[in-house]
């Protein structure tokens, strides 16, 4: 149970949006193979020795807040928010403070009670990771976990030590912000999107897989979606989580509508109830 409830929540981030939002970001070549070439950030050069990349992005910015029900079968289970309430100062640079939050319903609650919560800083230009936050209260369970990313030197210094990371490491939470910033438009089933992201200990790679498009009726509308997968490779992190489908709106926005998670214990989605902060959705249909 735990972390499958914030995955399908995961809503990403995380471990789905978060064991969903769990998509990763790219290594520089696969950025670059996908159209999202890395550019030297003049402003930054003094600051930051090393060439960041610049990540065309209209799919989000500060003031977005998307809501979510959390369904266990039939049964409302938990509501999730997802929302990016501010840019701060990270290294000298901007980055997005992303938020994300998913708690069991008060019925919910006698049987296993969720209260988790966390936190991404996003670079406000390249969209990788600068730090990150996981404080999670399932049942009698406990964890409290944060990375800071050097990503001048590549380590990541964790509350449990200092590791080695690849150049613009992504989290759990800024690799599905990432995901959003890439071109489905052109897509087929089957494609592929190579990804890399740290968590706890470890860099992990995985694929996320262009499944082909479907329309989704939800509480916040219906919507026509671009589907993705992420695949784990052998010995990887999705290896006992369960199948995860993830259900973006298919435009520039590429909102999450549907997270759909597959485990031992049944099915657990994430359903959109409401969305702010965003405007006009092209793949909205009614």
């Amino acid at each position: 149970m735990r972390y499958a409830y914030a995955a399908a929540a995961g809503i990403m981030v995380s471990t789905g949006l978060f064991v969903a939002a769990q998509l990763a970001g790219p290594l520089q070549p696969a950025g670059a193979g996908n159209g999202h070439p890395a550019l030297v950030r003049g402003e930054s050069a003094k600051q930051t020795p090393l060439p960041l990349r610049r990540i065309p992005n209209t799919a989000f910015n500060a003031g977005e807040k998307l809501s979510f029900d959390v369904k266990f079968g039939f049964v409302k289970a938990g509501e999730a928010s997802l929302a990016i309430p501010e840019v701060r100062d990270m290294q000298g640079t901007g980055a997005f403070r992303v938020v994300f939050r998913v708690n069991s319903t008060s019925a919910f609650s006698w049987v296993f009670r969720v209260e988790d919560r966390y936190e991404t800083f996003v670079d406000t230009s390249g969209i990788f990771s600068w730090r990150f936050e996981q404080h999670i209260r399932e049942g009698g369970y406990r964890r409290d976990f944060s990375a800071d990313f050097d990503q001048v030197n590549h380590k990541a210094y964790t509350t449990g030590g200092t590791y080695p990371i690849p150049p613009f490491v992504q989290d759990i939470m800024s690799s599905f912000y990432y995901v959003r910033t890439l071109d489905f438009s052109k897509s087929k089933p089957g494609d592929r999107f190579h990804m890399e992201n740290f968590y706890k200990d470890t860099t992990y790679a995985l694929d996320v897989k262009f499944l082909g498009r479907e329309t989704v009726r939800t509480g916040a509308g219906t919507f026509r979606c671009a589907v993705v997968e992420p695949m784990v490779r052998e010995g990887g992190l999705f290896k006992s989580e369960g199948r995860i489908i993830v259900y973006l709106s298919d435009d520039e926005r590429k909102i999450p509508v549907k997270v759909s998670t597959q485990v031992v214990i049944g099915s657990i989605d994430g359903v959109l109830r409401e969305y702010r902060g965003i405007g006009p959705l092209a793949s909205r249909v009614e």
